[in-house]
């Protein structure tokens, strides 16, 4: 409809041209020697003429712009970086980009305060997108060892979805963000590990600046039901990840198409029961390396150093490490 308007004022304004020019020409010719002068009222036909093209030549340059809006209240961009692989998989923050086709397996190793006090996770992990929408299953094994007690057991399967509600990018394409909604939901299997349902509703924000930097920042609220020393009990739960991608032409790694040095802020903060207002934050620092693909697979590879940054973190843990291995096909 906008582009039927413009060509339609593009058609009048010719005809106004053509016919300025017209009567110009007739109040210049004919029988009549004498050339009639225009009158102040009536302005120089060659002044209109001019402003003539100069509109015409405003509505070709507006009518040549495309429009990269869509959606049922034109709420998303064309050239949004929402999955177009510019947000590297976070390490321990929840993912929030459009994955397509992706499996990942991951190891998560973090000492406890006392001697021999650890944690290990063995979480996998498959995301299939359909359209915007990003569903996927994730599946923990843990095993703690604490005071020579060894607990171990696979924990809460996780269903989650996510989807992007509204996008913007800036007219020089510096600013590139998204903003959307997920919902998790983790169904026990009763063992010593995995008691109680979780639910958690999310928002998040997907942001580029520039063609390298990036900002994942997720909010949760996270809800355990059922009974146990567990149950009802509610955490508040937030997450930024910071990415600098380099292309390989930024640095030419033979078999690497991107290199991208990570960190990660990961937080839940204790809203219910006798815990309540305490908070735990750990960061981790590390780097993921995207291959060229195999066969058509992606390998995505990562590692990180796991460290405590409040009380509440050194209460959980001292020290860890992550290894991930994330596959695109």
């Amino acid at each position: 409809m906008k582009n039927n308007i413009q060509a339609l004022s593009l058609c009048l304004l010719s005809m106004v041209a053509c016919t300025g020019g017209s009567l110009h020409a007739q109040s210049t010719g004919g029988t009549n020697p004498v050339a009639v002068a225009p009158s102040p009222a009536q302005g120089d036909p060659a002044t209109s003429d001019k402003s003539v093209a100069l509109a015409a030549s405003s509505l070709a340059a507006t009518a040549s712009v495309p429009d990269t809006r869509y959606g049922l209240f034109g709420q998303y961009d064309r050239r949004s970086a929402y999955g177009q692989d510019e947000f590297p998989e976070p390490f321990l923050v929840d993912d929030s980009d459009l994955e397509r086709n992706e499996a990942r397996f991951d190891w998560l190793h973090t000492s406890g305060p006392g001697s021999g006090n650890t944690t290990d996770v063995l979480h996998s992990e498959v995301e299939k997108g359909f359209g915007l929408l990003t569903v996927e299953v994730e599946l923990p094994y843990v095993q703690n060892i604490s005071n020579g007690q060894v607990t171990k057991g696979l924990d809460n399967m996780d269903l989650g979805a996510r989807y992007p509600l509204y996008e913007y990018v800036s007219r020089n394409g510096l600013i590139n963000t998204t903003f959307g909604a997920a919902l998790e939901v983790g169904i026990p299997f009763f063992n010593q590990i995995s008691v109680n349902t979780e639910v958690v509703p999310k928002v998040f924000n997907d942001l580029m600046i520039g063609q390298h930097f990036t900002v994942q920042s997720i909010l949760g609220w996270s809800s355990l039901l059922g009974r146990g020393p567990d149950g009802g009990l509610q955490n508040g739960e937030y997450g930024f990840v910071f990415g600098y991608t380099l292309q390989h032409s930024d640095l030419p790694i033979p078999g690497v198409e991107q290199f991208i040095p990570m960190m990660e802020l990961n937080g839940a903060k204790t809203l219910t029961k006798e815990d309540a207002g305490s908070d735990a934050l750990t960061a981790d620092v590390g780097f993921r390396v995207n291959t060229k693909p195999i066969w058509g697979v992606q390998p995505r590879l990562g590692a990180a150093f796991v460290f405590p940054l409040d009380s509440g973190g050194r209460e959980q843990q001292t020290s860890g490490f992550i290894l991930s291995a994330v596959f695109e096909y």
